[in-house]
């Protein structure tokens, strides 16, 4: 029997580190999150989802020694150019919360009609071995939709309330609902984070065959 992978998550998203453990809890994988360890997170100086993703892997791989995985995802709207993107997270502030993000959000798209209002979330995962690992594991993944005018729903976090995703003809039955209004194991199935993580693990376990 192999031993299993144990691995700083490099995050204090409470969200995130849900989503994190229900995604993970059949895989084997041991994670325990930055903040068991007392580690602040870097500042994201990043130009890229991809930048901030590896800044924060090796940043809490180099302080606890241990292998590290991080995410950095975000929004993505296209009538505005595709903001917040990376600065989804802090796009009414440094320390906004999800509620103060949205309403931002939405006041910038006010006047955009409903077909303009197109969008996706985006994630990129990356897993370093060592702070200096050269050669790390990266998954993307994309969920497209649309901004709805006013949040709706309860589940989730970040922009989960107002983001409608498109919906393959499997999926007619959520059709128009946000995020926050999907079961929690089918936004596992179906969301950025969810394809990315996915694709990680791939790579990852063809590398331990």
């Amino acid at each position: 029997m192999s031993t299993p992978l144990r691995v700083v998550l490099a995050s204090g998203n409470r969200g995130k580190l849900r989503e994190f453990a229900d995604m993970l809890a059949e895989t084997g994988i041991l994670f325990e999150p930055q903040s068991a360890f007392g580690i602040e997170p870097p500042e994201e100086t990043g130009l890229t989802f991809l930048d901030n993703a590896l800044l924060k892997a090796r940043h809490a791989a180099l302080r606890t020694g241990w292998p590290a995985i991080a995410d950095d995802s975000g929004l993505e709207v296209d009538a505005l150019d595709g903001a917040p993107g990376i600065r989804s997270a802090r796009y009414a502030g440094d320390d906004a919360s999800d509620a103060q993000n949205i309403a931002r959000l939405l006041g910038a798209l006010e006047s955009v009609a409903d077909v303009e209002r197109t969008a996706r979330f985006r994630c990129v995962i990356a897993f370093v071995r060592s702070a200096e690992d050269p050669s790390p594991l990266v998954g993307e993944g994309v969920w497209s939709g649309r901004i709805l005018r006013a949040p709706r729903g309860d589940g989730g976090f970040g922009y989960d309330p107002i983001f409608a995703p498109e919906c393959p003809t499997e999926l007619s039955a959520v059709e128009g609902l946000s995020v926050a209004e999907w079961p929690t194991t089918l936004k596992h199935q179906y969301s950025h984070r969810g394809i990315a993580l996915r694709a990680w693990l791939g790579q990852w376990r063809r590398q331990r065959e």
